[in-house]
């Protein structure tokens, strides 16, 4: 196969992933995607970082026997955890959700006061934190954890009183801290971003991780002359470890679009090298 051609390959612990898998057939509509859910043994964020790379480590070997040309952590955890080890293990890049994520807070920021949303896993993890100063060492990063938002987003109560009620007891200590950009660490939150928008406010510029990782994807594919030569139409598969409730519609309101090609796999065939 021309090496062009091949796909880009993501992988979530879920259902998750499909926020950033849509912004990538949004801004790279030609390509070809590959995407594996490990929803067998979501979620990540409470498991050990030598757990999530293994994982990881079973998701990359499954994705390379896929042929792809480049994959994409669209998860928050293993990109926190596991995106080093990754990277030293895979044939093709690696890009995660962490860093395109907190450059993308960055620059939008005009007061260097940053405020970051994710799971327990991914805000004791610090690796936003450590990404943002990274990229401005002067920058103040505020953190809260806000774990009831992933069961809202995957239930789509998107406006739902509920929803408001929990986002405006999460965003309270940050929006005292003055934040003017917020990074929605889970790749669940931006279904739910005109709530969030609603409780954070017009001065506060929400982040999509998953959208900033698809621009970096774009830029990467160029200067490495991979981006999609032939004119035909993008195909994409998906493949899960488990089929849970519900996972085609809730995947399909997290894509935007239907889902189809969805395959179960068998947490045997990943530990085949």
């Amino acid at each position: 196969m021309i090496e062009q051609n091949k796909p880009i390959g993501l992988f979530d612990s879920g259902v998750g992933g499909l926020t950033v898998a849509h912004h990538v057939m949004q801004i790279l509509p030609l390509e070809n995607t590959i995407y594996f859910g490990d929803s067998a043994r979501v979620p990540y964020g409470s498991k050990s970082t030598e757990t999530v790379q293994f994982y990881t480590k079973q998701a990359i070997n499954f994705l390379e026997r896929k042929a792809v040309k480049l994959i994409i952590i669209a998860c928050n955890t293993a990109s926190a955890v596991a995106l080093e080890y990754a990277s030293s293990i895979a044939s093709v890049p690696v890009i995660g959700v962490i860093e395109p994520g907190a450059r993308g807070a960055v620059e939008a920021s005009t007061s260097g006061r940053i405020g970051v949303i994710g799971t327990q896993g991914t805000v004791r993890s610090e690796a936003y934190q450590n990404a943002i100063t990274a990229f401005n060492p002067s920058a103040k990063v505020f953190a809260h954890p806000c774990p009831l938002l992933v069961g809202f987003a995957e239930e789509g109560l998107i406006d739902h009183p509920a929803t408001e009620l929990i986002a405006r007891e999460y965003l309270e200590e940050l929006l005292d801290h003055s934040i003017d950009s917020l990074i929605m660490g889970c790749t669940h939150y931006p279904i739910l971003k005109p709530t969030l928008a609603k409780v954070a406010g017009t001065s506060v510029q929400l982040i999509d991780p998953g959208l900033e990782t698809a621009k970096h994807v774009q830029q990467i594919l160029a200067e490495k002359d991979l981006l999609k030569s032939a004119p035909s139409p993008a195909s994409h598969e998906y493949y899960l470890s488990d089929f849970p409730h519900k996972f085609i519609e809730i995947g399909s309101r997290f894509l935007g679009s239907k889902m189809h090609r969805v395959e179960k796999i068998s947490l045997e065939s990943l530990s085949c090298e």
